[in-house]
């Protein structure tokens, strides 16, 4: 069962990285970069700050911090487990895909997804009182964690699996982050 859940994952991919053109391949290479999200970051500080002020907005800024640091080494240590290779990397598939970009690193599970969902969940539920379109924000890794199945370095379900982990420990990260910070902040 899992042989054939992985053949179908390596089918897809073929099938979506297939799919770009190469007018829209630099598109998709300033996409992956978290750097080329600079702006929407910045939004979301400014949200945080101006919602919430300059002490609480510090507390909340040191918090995604620790997410996202937690949510690497987590990747890390699954990838590291799973030592799933990266789709540039499967000598049974590599020649079918466009390759753009070489990361040696394993795949599964993708750090993209993970880590982007996991902030982004957070912020929705932190900001989801405050701005009723804050749900707009999921564009973010849904885009963020497609340009890694466009550029052929992760399998659909490194992705849908990051999707799923980072939305789980979102809420979790959420429920223990309220606790502290009312008691910290009042």
């Amino acid at each position: 069962m899992l042989e054939i859940l992985i053949q179908k994952d390596k089918e897809l991919l073929i099938f979506l990285n297939n799919l770009g053109s190469e007018q829209w391949d630099s598109f998709w290479l300033l996409i992956t970069k978290q750097f080329y999200w600079t702006p929407l970051f910045l939004l979301i500080l400014f949200m945080i700050f101006k919602t919430f002020g300059l002490k609480k907005g510090g507390f909340i800024l040191l918090s995604i911090v620790i997410l996202v640091a937690f949510s690497d080494q987590f990747t890390n240590l699954i990838k590291d487990y799973f030592q799933r290779l990266r789709p540039n990397n499967d000598p049974e598939i590599n020649h079918l895909l466009r390759n753009f970009i070489q990361p040696q690193s394993f795949s599964f599970t993708s750090g993209h997804a993970t880590t982007s969902t996991f902030f982004t969940v957070f912020i929705i539920l932190l900001l989801r009182k405050y701005y009723k379109n804050t749900y707009f924000l999921l564009f973010f890794p849904l885009i963020f964690g497609y340009s890694r199945i466009y550029l052929g370095v992760h399998f659909p379900l490194d992705i849908f699996i990051g999707f799923i982990a980072g939305t789980i420990f979102a809420i979790i990260y959420y429920q223990l982050f309220s606790l502290v910070f009312k008691k910290l902040m009042g």
